[in-house]
């Protein structure tokens, strides 16, 4: 399960003490080290299974030796629709949320050089392909009554010299939580692949990451003191995380048989140099006496290092003849390797990544099926959350399926539908009594992708 809270500063820590909502480094980290199938419209319908297979410009994210399979020259360009369902339940009350996103989630070409003539190096091929790594599009509200208060001290009788006038709104009538996330993880990928004789292929990328991340964060609470004064409070908390990442993936594919292929790719951790600019607003409005408290916090800007786990990928395939095909992907993350730099300024939460998290592992099975021009693709993912202290649910279980039309003039249309699911919690109150807001995820994606050959 995940914990969101971080401390306010200032007049708010000494005399209130409140838990923010805006999420903290150790929860970034996870985020920004984790991706999703967003490739062309045939991988996403595969479910990813594509590191023995290649030839498609998403393979190449998965092992950069699936390049070296192109036969000829290609680009293609992909649209997504995604519509994700948030179910929240806290303490009682449930509410539903429903919104899309429309992006460009991948875009890419490959140039072929064949050198067919060779004994040895039968084939170099040069790509370039942009993906979406991550989209932070997000929104979601609570609504509920923990019957436990925040904001329970009245800021202008409680601080004067006289105890004598202390009010507390301890009666809890509502409590609201609004959590809005924008921004991506756009990824880059700059490849060499090459074909030895006609049973290996090698591979290796350069890849590039431009990261922005925004959160907006707004806790409502409306509260009492048993005599029929009333506070309201508002806490309203912004993050922007922004930056950029580079690292490198090798990769392997082996084919000993026209029907069999083995694939091992291997992708170094991201290495990210991040800024953080964080701003947030109080409000507290009291009936007694009818005045509003406001405190607001200018912009805050921190510089940090963020290196993500590395990822090693096996694969097997096997082709039926020219109809089609079944492939199988096991990926193995190092999630307890995440790192946060300065040293000094993250021991806890690079405590928090060798004892909270854990290695996790990913399951691809993709399927396809010729008919002349048409191909009918079907799917399974089964992703593991890195946290300790998870249950099932809260790992990714997902479907896909799609279909494939070849035109002449070497054109093809694919499309893709995908859906995957899991739970969740937020913890937006960190106190004791107050249970974490339960989040139920399902995303529903469709994908096309347009296939040009050059």
């Amino acid at each position: 399960m995940k914990k969101f809270f971080i401390l306010l500063g200032g007049w708010l820590l000494s005399s209130l003490a409140i838990n923010a909502q805006s999420i903290p480094f150790t929860d970034a980290a996870v985020l920004f080290s984790g991706g999703g199938n967003n490739g062309t419209a045939r991988f996403n319908a595969m479910s990813g299974a594509f590191g023995a297979l290649g030839g498609d410009m998403s393979a190449g994210d998965v092992n950069p030796a699936g390049l070296a399979i192109f036969k000829n020259s290609s680009a293609s360009v992909t649209f997504g629709l995604r519509n994700t369902d948030i179910n929240t339940s806290f303490h009682g009350t449930n509410v539903s949320n429903n919104d899309n996103y429309f992006n460009i989630t991948q875009a890419g070409g490959v140039m072929v050089f064949d050198n067919s003539g060779s004994p040895y190096w039968k084939k170099i091929a040069l790509g370039f392909n942009y993906s979406l790594a991550r989209d932070f599009e997000n929104n979601y509200i609570v609504r509920g009554n923990s019957g436990i208060s925040e904001f329970n001290s009245d800021p202008f009788l409680n601080n004067d010299s006289d105890p004598n006038n202390d009010i507390f709104y301890n009666n809890v009538d509502g409590q609201f939580f609004g959590n809005t996330t924008n921004g991506q993880n756009e990824k880059f990928t700059f490849s060499l692949a090459a074909q030895y004789n006609e049973k290996f292929y090698l591979g290796f990328s350069v890849v590039a990451h431009s990261l922005d991340f925004f959160q907006n964060a707004l806790f409502e609470e409306s509260n009492n003191d048993g005599n029929g004064n009333l506070l309201d409070a508002s806490l309203l908390q912004q993050l922007n995380t922004f930056g950029e990442g580079v690292g490198f993936s090798l990769g392997f594919i082996a084919k000993p048989t026209q029907e069999v292929r083995f694939g091992v790719a291997y992708e170094t951790p991201v290495w990210y140099n991040l800024t953080d600019q964080f701003a947030e607003d109080l409000e507290i409005q009291v009936s007694n006496d009818n005045q509003l408290f406001v405190e607001t916090q200018d912009i805050s800007v921190f510089d940090y290092k963020l290196t993500t786990p590395s990822r090693l990928t096996g694969s097997f395939a096997y082709i039926i003849g020219k109809e089609g095909l079944i492939s199988f992907d096991y990926t193995y993350k190092n999630y307890t390797n995440t790192k946060l730099k300065p040293n000094n300024d993250f021991v806890n939460e690079n405590e928090f990544f060798t004892n909270g998290l854990k290695n996790t592992s990913t399951f691809n099975v993709g399927a396809e099926w010729r008919l002349d021009n048409v191909s009918l693709r079907g799917g399974y993912h089964y992703e593991q959350t890195p946290f300790e202290d998870s249950i099932d649910s809260d790992n990714i279980n997902g479907y896909s399926f799609g279909i494939g039309f070849k035109f002449k003039g070497n054109i093809k249309l694919d499309l893709a539908y995908q859906n995957s699911t899991n739970t969740d919690v937020y913890r937006f109150l960190d106190l004791d009594g107050v249970e974490p807001a339960e989040l139920d995820i399902t995303n529903d994606k469709f994908t096309a992708t347009l296939v040009i050959g050059l």
